[in-house]
């Protein structure tokens, strides 16, 4: 094993755990497949990772929210072994696509939908006005939610972050990126397991789905597709250094709701501090 990889590794008894609890399965639908992890009963929360992250990176908020709800986490296109959207530089029209095809597929008529980082980008789409996903989504929440920059005023931004993130890939590889780059996925108060799990996560990210991604984060304009079509929440870690709590507030303001600060969490709050957000998913629930 090569020195990148075992700085990347799990404890097996986190790979079994993982495995027993919130296992993978792929569900067919119209393009291809779609992997998912689910767990528990109830109303149904369906979440949507970031661009370095996949499925399993929702393990332990799945866990606490078993008594309450059914989660279904997926591996967006082109991540784990859900088959990638067509067009080589997609929308988020695209992933939205593929979200409604699963919902169908799983005969997902009512859910809470909550996307992080990159996947507030495909969660937003699907629930704006006039979306046809719009009636089926009860709750939005978005947490650390990605801008993207696809507005026109973001063209320089564009094409630096495209240029950055596609140059640290050939440098680095996917191995790479985990290694030197998830520490800012965290916050300096996040433990050894919360940060082996965000290194697993991200050293298995398939380099084809990671390309589209850039693109989908590249060409992606949130502001555009808010304030959806029913309530919503907009949370952030008060530490988040990827997408700052300054950032998310212009989307809580434009979603007219107070952004909600989560006390000393990064950006990857729900794998840092996991019972705080399966305590507001639960009052999500609630209300």
């Amino acid at each position: 094993m090569s020195d990148a990889a075992m700085i990347s590794a799990l404890p097996p008894s986190e790979v079994a755990r993982l495995d027993a609890r919130f296992p993978a399965r792929r569900v067919p639908v119209r393009g291809g497949v779609v992997s998912v992890r689910a767990c528990g009963a109830g109303p149904v929360i369906v979440c949507l990772h970031g661009i370095g992250s996949g499925a399993a990176s929702w393990l332990d908020t799945a866990l606490l929210l078993e008594p309450h709800a059914h989660l279904i986490a997926w591996d967006a296109p082109g991540y784990g072994e859900s088959t990638p959207v067509v067009p080589e530089v997609p929308m988020a029209a695209d992933y939205a696509e593929r979200l409604h095809a699963l919902l169908d597929a799983m005969d997902i008529e009512s859910c809470v939908l909550v996307g992080h980082s990159l996947g507030a980008l495909t969660a937003a789409f699907a629930a704006r006005a006039g979306s046809p996903l719009a009636a089926r989504i009860e709750r939005l929440v978005l947490i650390s939610p990605a801008g993207g920059y696809g507005a026109p005023a973001r063209a320089q931004a564009r094409q630096r972050v495209r240029t950055e993130r596609l140059d640290t890939l050939a440098r680095l590889g996917v191995a790479g990126m985990a290694t030197q780059r998830s520490g800012r996925l965290v916050s300096d108060n996040a433990s050894e397991l919360a940060r082996q799990w965000v290194r697993w996560n991200m050293a298995r990210l398939n380099d084809h789905g990671y390309r589209q991604a850039v693109e989908l984060l590249c060409g992606g304009d949130l502001q555009a597709d808010l304030p959806p079509a029913m309530p919503v929440r907009v949370a952030c870690g008060a530490l988040d250094v990827v997408t700052t709590p300054a950032a998310c507030e212009e989307v809580a303001i434009r979603c007219g709701v107070a952004l909600e600060l989560l006390d000393g969490a990064g950006h990857a709050s729900y794998v840092e501090q996991p019972e705080t957000v399966a305590a507001m998913l639960r009052y999500v629930l609630a209300s």
